[in-house]
């Protein structure tokens, strides 16, 4: 089956779902996918089951070598989903190059690896109506289906008693940042900020920041979220937090005021963690606090899961989530600020291959 690209918002064979549909869709779903054919073969599988049907899905495949285009064509009769394919330079860029294409009055910006429940586009639509705004972003969760590691690592980063408080929330040390994995914003206000950024970590952050430098109106929708598959394995979701921390510091190059004190935490930790290892020489009371910020992960988790084995997982993922972030962070500190070298001469390693 041929798959159809978008052209000046209008198709040859237009969609059965968009057949009697006036004018173009209401959301523009833009999904950016790099060599991951079977995620995103569960994500449009979950879209085909959304009780609002006025939206378009855009997949830009980001020079995979392990492309989806044969899955994509498999729903070419259930969305209005078109396909492109690029040369490798980023999720950002993929984004950008998929809004060019778009035809909604709303972008949507998801990750190839988030399951969409079924009421999402009516829950989003919603809220918009009783909360109008520029720009928008929702929480995600985890599904019943995800691996025990999946669930201890979608706690590690939404748990207020890890970075849940950084990142945003309801329970917040920091105002709402909209992440890419579920991210919506007005099309005219995308191309007026130019779309994301150059950077190939971070690249959400930087344009939530100048969202708000430009003083347009976001909020979070509680209500529209979605199940994020995040990292499979632990020596992954080390490298994902890592990264997260170097990021922190590459956009206090950017924006010094984005860099506030919540934001060290993980890097407190990291030391006090260090610190405390060492002191056990001498004391192993010194254990003491570690040890009852272990005791809080397992009980929490275990209660929201309802499984001790995850609240077990879940102290490994919250540590690894810490002081990957910490690590990364005075990685950052090293290369950014001391030794003032550039983002892509630093990190070329983790960023650029």
């Amino acid at each position: 089956m041929d798959i159809p690209e978008l052209v000046n918002c209008s198709k040859s064979s237009p969609c059965p779902l968009q057949r009697g549909i006036a004018g173009a869709p209401f959301f523009s779903l833009i999904i950016p996918v790099y060599n991951r054919p079977d995620e995103i073969d569960e994500l449009l599988q979950s879209l085909t089951l959304q009780t609002d049907k006025d939206f378009e899905v855009i997949v830009v495949e980001d020079g995979s070598k392990t492309d989806c285009k044969e899955i994509v064509g498999k729903y070419c009769e259930q969305l209005n989903i078109s396909y492109f394919y690029i040369e490798n330079s980023g999720p950002g860029q993929a984004r950008n190059f998929g809004a060019k294409h778009a035809c909604g009055e709303y972008l949507i910006v998801l990750d190839s690896d988030c399951i969409i429940p079924e009421n999402y586009i009516l829950s989003v639509r919603k809220e918009l109506k009783e909360n109008p705004v520029d720009a928008f972003g929702g929480p995600d969760r985890a599904l019943d289906s995800f691996t025990p590691i999946q669930k201890s690592i979608n706690y590690a980063m939404t748990s207020f008693f890890t970075t849940g408080g950084i990142r945003g929330g309801k329970k917040k040390l920091d105002k709402f940042y909209p992440r890419s994995f579920n991210m919506g914003i007005k099309k005219s206000v995308y191309e007026s900020l130019g779309g994301f950024s150059k950077m190939r970590f971070g690249e959400d952050i930087d344009f939530s920041i100048r969202i708000y430098k430009e003083g347009y109106k976001v909020a979070l929708f509680p209500s529209a979220y979605v199940f994020h598959k995040r990292r499979t394995d632990f020596r992954k979701f080390f490298k994902q937090v890592y990264n997260s921390g170097i990021a922190r510091i590459n956009l206090y190059k950017k924006y010094p005021d984005s860099l506030k004190l919540v934001h060290l935490l993980p890097t407190g930790f990291t030391v006090f963690l260090i610190i405390s290892l060492l002191a056990t020489i001498y004391s192993p009371y010194c254990l003491i606090p570690f040890i009852l910020f272990c005791l809080i992960i397992f009980v929490d988790a275990s209660i929201r899961n309802k499984s001790l084995k995850i609240g077990i997982l879940s102290i490994i993922s919250s540590i690894i989530q810490l002081t990957g972030y910490g690590l990364g962070f005075l990685s950052g500190v090293w290369n950014r600020i001391i030794c003032r070298k550039g983002e892509y001469g630093a990190f070329e390693k983790s960023f650029y291959n």
